[in-house]
């Protein structure tokens, strides 16, 4: 009988104590967002860890107009998110020594004082709490497609046709990376025209022969994407993709209209931006209907599912 006691008193103790303290434990080395750095490339070289939702704070105010609306504000977080996350968990490349830089070539980025300088005092506090927001109420959440991180690229403007199939631009494709319509209430929103004369246009490709005056085949698209942008350009009897040209030119997109004279070229873009995955004006569109940010994020990023870090 004492025996049944002892071990009586041995189970309450154990059911007491040592069962909480283990899920406690377990719950501390479970990964939380709170959890997660990245490593980040400052503009003078130095490396920095930085918790990832307070990285998040720099890249939205850097990415998107603070003045967006905050479901749009959210769906950027999470693209963003996703795009850290991915990078940070790319084990199987090269480790250069940081996860991201604070350029276009990974993701744009702003301190705090680069944040007070472009907004000004009042303005600071007052978006700086709203992205704060819109990073917190989204913390954690990122897109998966078939249990990894998706490619969440994004763009400013689709201007005035559908976004574009990631193997149209790139040579990969994505299954969520697809035609859809851009969402945007105002397509004529970005049109730029450019003026090129003949030495810019030599200068701009690298050409070192000595410029002449063009032709009207001088400049002709030669395909176009299934969403209607150019797709290869011929160019002084040369081929580039066009995604190429739109580097060497400066162009803010590959859908574009030209008109060529002797003595210029003249070449008129729609839209910015590369047009794959969110257009970041048309994400503001959909939020003004009170479409919340996750029919957002579903929209641009067809057949994905938001999860949460830490229990991928």
């Amino acid at each position: 009988m004492k025996k049944d006691w002892i071990w009586l008193i041995a189970l309450s103790l154990c059911i007491v104590f040592v069962i909480p303290w283990s899920v406690l434990r377990w719950q501390k080395e479970k990964v939380t967002p709170e959890d997660v750095q990245i490593r980040v490339l400052m503009p003078n070289k130095e490396v920095i860890k930085l918790p990832l939702e307070e990285y998040l704070v720099g890249v939205v105010s850097a990415e998107m107009p603070a003045e967006f609306e905050l479901e749009a504000l959210k769906a950027q977080a999470v693209a963003s998110r996703t795009y850290a996350a991915k990078r940070i968990g790319q084990s199987s490349l090269p480790d250069v020594g940081y996860d991201v830089d604070t350029t276009v070539l990974s993701q744009a980025w702003l301190s705090d004082t680069q944040m007070r300088k472009n907004w000004g005092l009042l303005n600071y506090w007052r978006y700086r709490t709203k992205i704060q927001k819109a990073v917190l109420g989204t913390r954690g959440m990122v897109l998966m497609f078939n249990g990894e991180y998706i490619e969440a690229l994004y763009h400013s403007s689709s201007g005035r046709k559908p976004t574009e199939r990631s193997e149209e631009v790139w040579s990969s494709s994505r299954p969520y990376l697809q035609n859809v319509n851009s969402g945007e209430e105002n397509s004529q929103r970005y049109i730029k025209k450019t003026v090129f004369t003949t030495l810019d246009l030599y200068k701009k490709l690298g050409l070192r022969e000595s410029p002449r005056s063009l032709a009207a085949t001088d400049f002709q698209v030669l395909s176009k994407t299934s969403a209607g942008r150019a797709k290869t350009v011929r160019v002084l009897g040369r081929v580039y993709p066009a995604t190429q040209i739109r580097t060497m030119l400066g162009l803010s997109s590959t859908d574009i209209e030209y008109a060529i004279q002797p003595e210029r070229l003249t070449i008129t873009a729609y839209g910015n931006g590369h047009a794959v995955g969110m257009s970041q004006w048309g994400a503001n569109d959909l939020a003004k209907k009170s479409i919340k940010a996750e029919e957002i994020l579903a929209y641009y990023y067809p057949g994905t599912k938001l999860n949460t870090l830490g229990n991928i």
